[in-house]
């Protein structure tokens, strides 16, 4: 046998229906994962502008050409680095975040974008490839999570999928944290939850019966067991934000993305590994200042705090954080007063997990044209994310079809992993 290395400790921990990982085979993941003076970080957290947020109303703003159409530019703890108006929460904690301003991508359908920024893959007929949070559930050990490690928080139209890696990597979606956790309270007493638990067993015997092979391939009791696990697992008690300080609550601002980011953070403390917290609203062909506007005061709190929440935490190191949309907006303003779809240079958010802060990586055209400094692919923003969690992104899974495909076929952006 070859010796057991972190890819097989954690292939092991699949076929044991992802419930098992022994500190031995964990410390093994974990080791691999690390590089000489950097531990990789633990989790994700996404925080999902759907629709295509316009670069030049949040985070790339040229403000005096004629692409800005009027939005005026704040300057930020950085010397240099400037972002729109309506983010001066987010403009003193700029110390803390990398901005990719050229990104480029072939896709500027809002489905096919929103999967290729979630996947780091263009759709393809042949397979579904898996989003990066499911990837980062798959390839890192359980951390004692007894709860869903990939969760998406408020409605998405397109949530992140497990895709080949398997259904049980999609997201688990929660509404508004304000509310309750949906379906995992019984409807019924204890006891007779008790009675139907066993009267279950009994049929699930009577099946097993001459077939248990094809009985344990459904994965149906492991399903349950989890199930009930989570139904009565204390760690529920991370969704609830309102345990929280009242002055928290309110710098993340009184609304339900702002606890969706107070949320994610009590999450990834009790071992989820990823978690999306959906914005929606960024489609601004019509009243493009107008709509960004709205937006940027539930954004800046929200994303402001969440980074300074996990700096007192000593969390941030631990996870990135990613905020973006599928693609940017036009340079320029249609005759709606808004802005149309522009996948050839648009700007993502990162912070933590050991990426550098307070750097602006790339630039686009100040003039509007298609022409874009340091031009990243989607596909390398993925395999830098993934570098920060200790992930390879050449480690390959294979499709139904028994085609092998790379995790990510990106290379990680250069001066954020020379400075991490």
């Amino acid at each position: 046998m070859e010796p057991l290395n972190r890819r097989g400790a954690l292939k092991l921990a699949a076929l044991g229906g992802v419930s098992w990982l022994t500190p031995a085979a964990h410390l093994l993941a974990r080791a691999a994962e690390a590089t000489p003076g950097h531990e990789p970080a633990q989790s994700i957290i996404l925080l999902w502008l759907a629709g295509g947020p316009s670069q030049l109303e949040t985070f790339d703003p040229q403000p005096g050409k004629n692409i800005a159409g009027g939005t005026r530019a704040i300057n930020t703890s950085v010397p240099g680095i400037q972002l729109a108006e309506g983010y001066e929460r987010l403009a003193d904690q700029v110390q803390h975040v990398a901005l990719v301003r050229s990104l480029i991508s072939k896709e500027g359908d809002h489905e096919r974008g929103t999967y290729l920024v979630k996947t780091g893959y263009r759709p393809n007929p042949t397979v579904v490839h898996p989003s990066i949070g499911a990837i980062c559930c798959h390839q890192l050990p359980l951390a004692g999570a007894e709860i869903p490690r990939h969760i998406s928080i408020l409605p998405g139209q397109w949530p992140s999928v497990g895709g080949l890696l398997g259904k049980q990597y999609d997201a688990f979606q929660i509404g508004d944290p304000a509310g309750k956790v949906p379906d995992v309270s019984a409807l019924v007493s204890d006891e007779r939850v008790s009675r139907r638990l066993a009267d279950l067993r009994v049929v699930e015997d009577a099946f097993a019966r001459g077939r248990l092979r094809q009985a344990e391939a459904t994965l149906h009791g492991a399903t349950v067991n989890q199930a009930r696990q989570m139904m009565t697992s204390e760690q529920l008690a991370a969704f609830d934000v309102n345990r929280e300080p009242v002055e928290l609550r309110r710098s993340y601002g009184d609304t339900p993305f702002g606890r969706g980011c107070l949320a994610a953070r009590r999450l990834i403390e009790v071992g989820v590994r990823c978690v999306e917290v959906n914005l929606n609203g960024w489609d601004s062909h019509i009243n493009n200042h107008e709509i960004h506007r709205t937006l940027a005061q539930t954004l800046d709190p929200a994303l402001a705090a969440l980074i300074a929440d996990l700096r007192q935490r000593d969390l941030l190191r631990k996870t990135v954080v990613i905020c973006g949309g599928e693609f940017g907006r036009a340079p320029q303003i249609n005759r709606l007063g808004g802005r149309d779809h522009w996948p050839h240079g648009f700007t993502m958010l990162l912070a933590g997990g050991g990426l550098p802060g307070g750097v602006a990586i790339g630039e686009t055209d100040p003039e509007g044209g298609r022409r874009v400094k340091d031009p990243y692919d989607v596909s390398d923003l993925h395999a830098t994310v993934l570098t920060a969690l200790g992930i390879d992104p050449a480690h390959e899974e294979l499709a139904p079809i028994g085609r092998p495909i790379k995790l990510s076929e990106g290379k990680p952006i250069a001066p954020l992993m020379a400075a991490s």
